[in-house]
């Protein structure tokens, strides 16, 4: 049984009464369903009914697939049977398929057997199954033999599919009323659920813990006040605590969701998962609606790329700046030389630091108006010895990760940053692209650079020979995703993993920005190859891991800053940038066309003749004989007349004769200098 009490659900009501799009809600945010129509095509001449079908086709999302299965109504039973825990199914309606089981080319047949099969399939049923069925039971009893046979049948499926669910919802007009509760997760008495709950616990939790720790930094601020100090900084930003620790080991998952995979032991986080891509046809129609903005050079350049990320994220050719984003700072150190000149309590100070406000990430986050969230992730031990984490402490930080993730969608975060501050990342990093992409650790392992601005080379050489140690240790060790992490990611990469993927299942575009960021995308490649198709590069900062990493998963780096100012932060600076980007494509005009152009210019033309022509009245009253001695074609009352070029008053190019000379006595020679025949 799922976490919210149910893993399978008849949802039943009369004639357009909302039944269906009932059901589709409670499968929203499943990142891919299986929708089995199981009605026949029907008449081709029968419009209406054509229009019905069409209409429940186009409320489909496109990461939907649809199988069929009127040609024989016992293969429902096969379908629902052979899906998999993972798997969400969607079943509209059983009132078509009764049809199609009472069908004369499906007769004869054991009507009564083929309704217990299914039943006994849907109570078998692992997967995350929502069943559809017309209630026929309030109507009057059909005046025929072939009306009676389908009451009498619908209503036996009705009563077999009800008892063999976890939960039943009758809707009559619009509205919900469960006739059989779901149970609560921990076996109590259940609660009935709503599908789209107005203020999400997790979410109100969330934002009071928010707006106590922004309580706390402005109590702070009002204290250096009155200490006579002199506060010059950015408002602060909404510094959020995580509203979940770690699972401890053993307990059950219980993050309330419809969009992960769930078995009874809770989230399951696997190779192979199919996770929603992003719109592919949006992102390619808004690239190509900015060839037709009214700009006056050349476009936007390489940014074209950022409004073809958001197109294909947000759905739609005109997409909107990023107006709520979130950073996450992953705070966890790695022991062992992975950490070797990194001073001892540095990245818990930088944390704490996050934490009051204060700092270049806080600052920049305020700037923009991002909430910043202090994420403590577990200690990695020594990788060059030991493993960083167990396999249960990397199950526990992918879901971990997942789960904060969904807690930013739940909260209306359009936009996620990922950000770290943890002592030897960089190692844990090189040692993750190594495994991954065959990388060697000198190649990817950034310079040491000291407190004061000095380059550690003895401190760099150290990182390298731990990394070095550290696959010599794994070299027969599965290459795995979690078993990359286990042995060498740890636990900060573990959870950005774990972000990468619960961002891509709930379609939240993720900023990436450092060596971890990367690691994670590259690891979470092999968990669901679509998470990278999420994910933005604003800059590379000039690291060889984040270069390197880059170019293995397609994220060409928008910038080439090579801002140093932590993880996390260089993207905050470039984010103001790409929101203009943004706003500019949604808000500037198309460029006119030529039509447009042509009546533009006539007017402006127009208003100039009409001028001229004042002034040509003006030299017509005081100056006919200079119009009379100047053959220039044109009247001054009329300043409208077509102009003509004037004839030249001397000679011509073409002559030998000088400017000055007389004119020959004659015919007028030509423009060309040459006379009349």
């Amino acid at each position: 049984m799922s976490v919210d009490g149910w893993n399978t659900v008849l949802v039943l009501g009369g004639i357009r009464s909302g039944k269906s799009e009932f059901a589709e809600s409670l499968v929203a945010e499943a990142p891919t369903v299986r929708y089995v129509a199981t009605s026949a095509a029907g008449d081709p001449t029968d419009a209406e009914w054509a229009a019905r079908l069409e209409a429940h086709r186009a409320r489909r999302p496109g990461s939907w697939t649809t199988e069929e299965t009127a040609d024989d109504p016992r293969r429902l039973a096969d379908v629902v049977a052979s899906a998999g825990p993972n798997e969400t199914l969607l079943v509209d309606d059983l009132g078509g398929w009764v049809t199609v089981l009472l069908d004369p080319a499906h007769q004869p047949a054991d009507d009564t057997a083929t309704i217990a099969e299914l039943a006994d399939a849907v109570r078998a049923c692992p997967a995350r199954l929502v069943l559809v069925s017309p209630e026929v039971g309030l109507s009057l009893v059909p005046t025929t033999p072939l009306g009676r046979a389908f009451v009498d049948a619908l209503g036996a499926a009705n009563r077999a599919v009800a008892d063999a669910c976890d939960a039943v919802v009758l809707v009559v007009a619009g509205q919900a009323c469960w006739l059989k509760a779901p149970a609560a997760p921990g076996g109590g008495a259940g609660a009935v659920p709503a599908p789209q709950a107005a203020v999400p616990a997790q979410a109100a939790t969330t934002a009071a813990q928010g707006a106590a720790a922004q309580g706390a930094a402005a109590q702070a601020t009002a204290t250096a006040a009155a200490g006579g100090g002199h506060d010059d900084r950015a408002a602060l930003p909404q510094v959020l605590t995580p509203t979940t620790a770690p699972e401890p080991a053993g307990a059950p998952w219980a993050a309330p969701t419809m969009a992960l995979p769930v078995v009874a032991t809770g989230l399951v986080i696997q190779p192979g998962m199919e996770l929603p891509m992003p719109d592919e046809y949006t992102g390619p129609q808004a690239v190509e609606r900015l060839a037709t903005l009214d700009v006056p050079g050349a476009g936007l350049g390489v940014l074209e790329r950022v409004v073809g990320f958001a197109a294909a994220t947000q759905g739609t050719p005109t997409p909107k700046p990023w107006d709520s984003v979130r950073v996450l700072l992953l705070h966890g150190d790695h022991a062992g030389g992975a950490a070797a000149g990194a001073p001892p309590g540095e990245s818990a100070r930088r944390a704490a630091q996050a934490r009051a406000g204060q700092g270049v990430l806080a600052r920049l986050a305020a700037e923009n108006g991002a909430s910043l969230q202090v994420v403590e992730t577990p200690a990695s031990e020594p990788i060059e010895r030991l493993p960083a984490l167990d396999h249960e402490q990397v199950e526990q930080a992918l879901r971990y990760g997942w789960r904060l993730a969904e807690e930013a969608a739940e909260a209306g975060v359009r936009l996620l940053v990922l950000a770290a501050c943890g002592a030897g990342t960089d190692a844990a990093a090189a040692a993750v692209l190594a495994a991954t992409a065959g990388a060697e650790p000198p190649a990817v392992l950034g310079r040491v650079v000291t407190a004061g601005g000095e380059i550690d080379d003895a401190a760099w050489m150290r990182r390298c020979a731990a990394v070095r140690d550290a696959l010599h240790r794994t070299r027969r060790s599965p290459r795995d995703a979690k078993d990359v992490l286990a042995e060498l990611g740890g636990g900060d990469i573990a959870v950005a993993t774990g972000v990468l993927l619960g961002a891509t299942a709930r379609r939240l575009p993720v900023l990436l920005d450092g060596p971890v960021g990367l690691a994670a995308g590259m690891v979470s490649r092999d968990l669901a190859g679509q998470a990278r198709h999420w994910c933005l590069l604003a800059d590379h900062g000039g690291h060889p891991a984040v270069r390197l990493a880059a170019d293995v998963l397609g994220l060409d780096p928008l910038l080439d800053l090579r801002l140093d100012l932590g993880e996390g932060a260089n993207a905050l600076t470039a984010l103001p940038l790409l929101r203009s980007v943004l706003s500019l494509a949604a808000a500037l005009p198309a460029r006119p066309g030529p039509d447009d152009a042509a009546t533009v210019a006539d007017e402006a033309a127009a208003a100039g003749t009409d001028g001229d022509g004042a002034g040509d009245d003006g030299d017509g009253a005081g100056g006919a004989a200079a119009d009379d001695d100047d053959d220039r074609g044109t009247d001054g009352d009329d300043g409208g007349a077509e102009f003509v070029e004037p004839e030249p008053a001397g000679p011509g190019p073409a002559t030998t004769a000088s400017a000055g000379a007389a004119e020959p006595a004659g015919p007028e020679p030509e423009p060309a200098g040459r006379r009349a025949d």
